[in-house]
C-alpha cells in the first residue's frame, strides 16, 4: 500500500448504494477513523466493478454535518414544520440542510433522556389510542438484520402492522404482480445471465444511470450479439447498443405490451407446451390482448404498428429472452398492470426457469430486496407470511412471544393519510425522508406536523427529522456489520470499517433499546444472532448464517452452503402457487390528464452521480462536484413553444405546487414530457408529484402528473 499510511487496513464489505449489490474494500485511515479509498473485488454482481457513487461516495461518513448526539424540539419551538423550508421552498438552495438553521429548535440530550422520551410517549400512545394509532418506516439502506428487528418492534412491541418501507415507493406493484402470478417476488435470474439471452427487454429503466456496473454487463451481451429491445419514454444511454429503441408516450405501456402479446399469439409464437403444463388462465389473456392489434395503439403508444410488430417478432422467436424492467414501469397508478403484461410475455413465451431467460426488477436502494424479504412490508411477515393467514400468524406469536395483530397494516402513503386524518398519532422513522421522497410534499408536510410525537433516527439531520420530538443518530452502513440482499438475491455481509462520530450508536442497538422502553425487551449476543432468528423464520434464508456468507455471500435458495453458492436461475421445474397466473390487463386513463392549462407530463427519477433524497451523496465532495444542482429536461421543439433556452431558470408548476429550476434541452426526452430528478431539495420534484397510488401496489404515481413550464423573467441567482 504504498503511499498509504502505516495506520492504513483494508475492510471487504459491499457497495451502499443501488440494488445490483458491488462487492469493494475500503482503505481505511485508521488513525483519522475515515475511509481514503474504495476498491472492487471481485464479487458475483460486479466482478471488480464499481460506478462513480461507489468508487467515490464515502466520504460523507465523516461529513460535518453528522448527528454525534440525541436532540430533543425545544417545547417552544411549536408549531412544528420543516424548519429549514417556507411556502417559497428550502432557504438555503444549493444542498443538503445546513444545520445551522435548525438546530437553535433542538436541545442536545444523554442518551438516556432520549430513550425514556422516545419509549414513555410511544408507549403512551399504544396505551391510550392501540397500537394502530403508531406506525413506522423502516429503511431499505440498513441491513437485513436492522429491518428484521424493525418489523418486530413494530409489530409484537407497537401491537400493529403499521409498518413499511421505500419498496412501497419503487417496486410494490411489481411484487404485488409477482406474488399473484407466481407466488414470489424475487428475480429468477441474475443480471449476469444477459450473456446467454438472445433477447433482452428493458423497459421503464435507465440502467447507466441507476445501476451502471448492471449495465456494463448489458453492454457486454449487445456486442456479443445479445439483442437489446430498449422501451421508454426517455431515451436511456443504454439505447446506444440496442437492436430497437421504442420510444412510447407516458403511460401507454399496457397499450404497448398486449400489442406485442397480440402478434406473439397471432403469428404462432407460443410456447404451447409451457402454458399448458406450467400456467392457467390463458384463454383469458388471449380474449383481451385480441383487442389490442398494433394497428389499432400505434398512434396511442407513438410507435407505428410496424416496429410494434418487429419487436413482438423479435421477442418472440428468440430461444432465450430475460425481461428487465424498473420504476418507468412500477411507479404508475397502473404499475400493477404494467408488470402483469410483462409477466404475461414471459410466460407465453416460455421464457422463464432457463438460462438467458426470466424476469428482472431491477431493485433500486442496496438491500430493497433483503428489507422486503425480512419483512418491512405491512401486509407479510418475513419472507411474505401473510398476516391474517391464523396458521402463520401463530408461529410468529410462538417466536415473539406476543399477540400478534391479525389486520393488514396502513402503507407509506396510507399511513401518511393516517397522520393527515389524525389516526395516526405516532411514528418511528429510521433512516427515511419522506419529506423530500414521497408524492405531494405539502400534504406530507401537514401529516408530519399533525403528529402528536415522531423519532427519527438517522446519520444526518434530515428535512424529516426537522418534525421530530427526538432525533437520535444512527450509524452509515460503513460503520456496521451486517447483512444485504441484492438484485440477484444474493445474501452478502457487510463488514464495519469505521467507529460511528461521537456517541452515535448501531442502529440495531437503538432498536432494541427503544423495545425495552416500550415493554417489549429484545435481547441479542451479537448481530449474527439476529440473522440466525431472522433466518430460522424463512424458508428463503434457512440455510444461511454470517459464517457460511464470508467474503462473497451466497444465492438464495442455497439448501446447501457449504458446497453451492445457491441458485442463480428458480422456478426451473414449478413456481411457488404452483402454475402461473396468468392475468389480464387493460389499458387505464391517466391519473391526471393534460390540458391547456398543464400541457406536459412529468416524469421523475435519478441522476449517476446522485441517490435518492441526497442525505448522503450531496455530502460527498466528488458527487456533488460533478451534479451540484437539478434541472428539468425538455424536448427542443417544446422549449421552442414556451420560449426556453438551454441554461434558462424556469417555473415548473402542477396542480400541487411549483419549483423554480435551470432547463436543460434535449432530444432525448420525449414531445409532450419533461423530466426533472428527485435528488434535490432547492427543486423538490415531489413538489409536484400526485399522491394517488397503484390500487394493488398502493405505489404513487411518480411517473404521470400534468404540469407547465415558463421562463422566468430574470435568471436566478446561482
Amino acid at each position: 500500500m504504498t503511499g498509504q499510511s502505516v495506520s492504513a487496513r483494508v475492510v471487504n464489505s459491499v457497495c451502499p448504494y443501488c440494488g445490483v449489490g458491488c462487492a469493494l474494500s475500503w482503505v481505511v485511515d485508521t488513525a483519522n477513523n475515515r475511509i481514503v479509498e474504495a476498491r472492487g473485488r471481485d464479487g458475483a454482481a460486479n466482478l471488480g466493478r464499481l460506478c462513480v457513487k461507489g468508487r467515490y461516495g464515502f466520504d460523507y461518513t465523516t461529513h460535518a454535518h453528522r448527528l454525534a448526539r440525541p436532540l430533543i424540539r425545544r417545547e417552544q419551538s411549536y408549531p412544528k414544520g420543516a424548519l429549514s423550508w417556507d411556502d417559497n421552498g428550502p432557504h438555503r438552495p444549493g444542498g443538503p440542510v445546513d444545520p445551522q438553521t435548525v438546530l437553535p429548535h433542538f436541545r442536545e440530550a444523554t442518551w438516556d433522556e432520549a430513550l425514556e422520551r422516545v419509549g414513555e410517549n410511544l408507549a403512551g400512545i399504544r396505551e391510550r389510542e392501540g397500537g394502530d394509532a403508531l406506525a413506522g418506516f423502516g429503511s431499505a439502506k440498513g441491513s437485513n438484520e436492522e429491518a428484521y428487528l424493525f418489523q418486530k418492534l413494530i409489530r409484537a412491541g407497537f401491537g400493529t402492522n403499521n409498518v413499511d418501507h421505500c419498496t412501497r415507493l419503487c417496486h410494490a406493484s411489481s411484487v404485488a404482480a409477482l406474488l399473484e402470478g407466481i407466488g414470489s417476488g424475487g428475480v429468477t435470474n441474475i443480471v449476469r445471465d444477459i450473456a446467454r439471452a438472445d433477447v433482452a427487454l428493458i423497459t421503464g429503466c435507465n440502467p447507466t444511470e441507476n445501476h451502471p456496473v448492471a449495465a456494463t454487463f448489458m453492454k457486454e451481451a449487445a456486442a456479443n450479439g445479445t439483442e437489446l429491445l430498449v422501451v421508454n419514454t426517455r431515451r436511456p444511454a443504454i439505447a446506444d447498443h440496442a437492436a430497437m429503441y421504442l420510444e412510447i408516450r407516458p403511460g401507454s405501456d399496457v397499450s404497448f405490451y398486449n400489442a406485442m402479446m397480440h402478434v406473439i399469439i397471432r403469428e404462432g409464437l407460443i410456447d404451447a407446451d409451457f402454458i399448458a403444463t406450467r400456467t392457467e388462465n390463458f384463454d383469458a389473456l388471449k380474449a383481451t390482448v385480441a383487442d389490442y392489434p398494433p394497428e389499432s395503439v400505434a398512434e396511442f403508444c407513438g410507435v407505428e404498428a410496424g416496429r410494434i410488430t418487429e419487436a413482438a417478432l423479435r421477442f418472440g422467436r428468440a430461444g432465450a429472452a430475460m425481461v428487465f424492467w424498473g420504476m418507468g414501469i412500477s411507479q404508475h397508478t397502473h404499475g400493477t398492470d404494467n408488470a402483469r403484461c410483462l409477466i404475461a410475455l414471459a410466460m407465453i413465451t416460455g421464457n422463464t426457469g432457463r438460462p438467458g431467460t426470466g424476469m428482472h426488477p431491477l431493485r433500486g436502494q442496496n438491500n430493497v430486496q433483503g428489507a422486503s424479504d425480512a419483512g418491512l412490508i405491512p401486509m407479510v411477515f418475513p419472507d411474505y407470511q401473510k398476516v391474517d393467514d391464523p396458521d402463520v400468524r401463530a408461529r410468529f406469536e410462538a417466536l415473539w412471544g406476543r399477540p400478534l395483530s391479525p389486520t393488514p397494516g396502513r402503507t407509506v402513503t396510507e399511513i401518511t393519510e393516517g397522520a393527515l386524518e389524525g389516526a395516526i398519532r405516532g411514528m418511528y422513522i429510521l433512516g427515511e425522508n419522506p419529506f423530500v421522497s414521497d408524492p405531494d410534499v405539502e400534504k406530507v408536510r401537514k401529516a408530519l406536523a399533525r403528529l402528536e410525537f415522531l423519532v427519527v433516527q438517522d446519520i444526518f439531520l434530515t428535512e424529516t427529522a426537522e418534525f421530530a420530538d427526538v432525533i437520535l443518530p444512527g450509524s452509515a452502513f460503513a460503520e456496521k456489520t451486517g447483512t444485504v440482499t441484492n438484485t440477484d438475491r444474493r445474501v452478502q455481509l457487510g463488514r464495519q470499517a469505521l467507529r460511528p462520530p461521537g456517541e452515535a450508536r448501531q442502529d440495531w442497538h437503538i432498536i432494541c433499546q427503544i423495545a425495552q422502553r416500550v415493554g417489549y425487551p429484545m435481547e441479542y449476543a451479537d448481530v449474527a444472532a439476529v440473522f440466525d432468528e431472522f433466518a430460522g423464520c424463512t424458508d428463503s434464508y434457512a440455510s444461511l448464517n454470517h459464517t457460511v456468507l464470508g467474503d462473497h455471500g451466497r444465492w438464495y435458495p442455497c439448501p446447501d452452503p457449504e458446497h453451492s453458492e445457491g441458485e442463480p436461475i428458480v422456478f426451473k421445474d414449478t413456481f411457488p402457487r404452483g402454475r402461473a397466473l396468468l392475468v389480464p390487463a387493460r389499458q387505464s386513463p391517466p391519473v391526471e390528464a393534460t390540458d391547456a392549462e398543464y400541457p406536459l407530463v412529468l416524469n421523475t427519477g435519478r441522476v449517476l452521480e446522485h441517490w435518492h433524497t441526497g442525505t448522503m451523496t450531496r455530502r460527498s465532495q466528488v458527487l456533488h462536484g460533478l451534479s451540484p444542482e437539478g434541472f428539468v429536461e425538455i424536448h427542443p421543439d417544446d422549449a421552442a413553444g414556451h420560449g426556453i433556452a438551454d441554461g434558462d431558470w424556469v417555473e415548473v408548476a402542477s396542480r400541487r405546487g411549483s419549483i423554480r429550476i435551470r432547463a436543460q434541452v434535449r432530444d432525448r426526452i420525449a414531445r409532450g414530457s419533461v423530466f426533472v430528478p428527485m435528488h434535490y431539495r432547492e427543486a423538490c420534484a415531489n413538489v409536484l408529484t400526485h399522491p394517488a397510488v397503484d390500487p394493488d401496489g398502493k405505489i404513487p404515481a411518480f411517473k404521470y402528473c400534468a404540469v407547465r413550464i415558463s421562463r422566468l423573467a430574470a435568471k436566478k441567482s446561482a
